[in-house]
């Protein structure tokens, strides 16, 4: 057996086998930047017009329901302690977009601003208790 294969043997029983020698392990608590990195937080972010903004963790989003209505669609997010009701045109696509936890971002405009392309346009974001 050679010498570099018990090496490579001992950093995978020490389940570090990309470690190279001298380099160390971060430190918990310390002041490493490589702690701070970005998360796999799943979030959906609102947005109103008037800059406002709310999050919700799709962790708790527990039902979803689309009702395509007459004129408006309308979209009920049932998350554990609160329930959103998007309102807007085209909103079928943004429902099937929901159930696979797509959206991070999801922006209210004004009813003014409505086009008449096939895109999703919210036009009104209500957070219910």
């Amino acid at each position: 057996m050679s010498h570099g294969f018990k090496l490579r043997f001992d950093q995978m029983r020490e389940n570090s086998p990309a470690k190279t020698d001298g380099e160390e392990e971060p430190v918990l608590g310390g002041s490493d930047d490589a702690m701070h990195s970005l998360g796999h937080a799943r979030n959906l972010c609102l947005v109103w017009p008037d800059g406002r903004r709310a999050f919700f963790n799709y962790a708790y989003l527990i039902s979803a329901d689309f009702n395509p209505g007459n004129e408006m669609n309308l979209i009920k997010l049932g998350f554990s302690s609160q329930t959103v009701v998007l309102k807007g045109y085209g909103l079928e696509s943004l429902f099937m977009q929901l159930l696979d936890h797509l959206p991070k971002i999801i922006a209210m405009i004004d009813k003014r601003y409505t086009m008449n392309d096939e895109s999703s346009q919210v036009l009104e974001i209500i957070i219910e208790e």
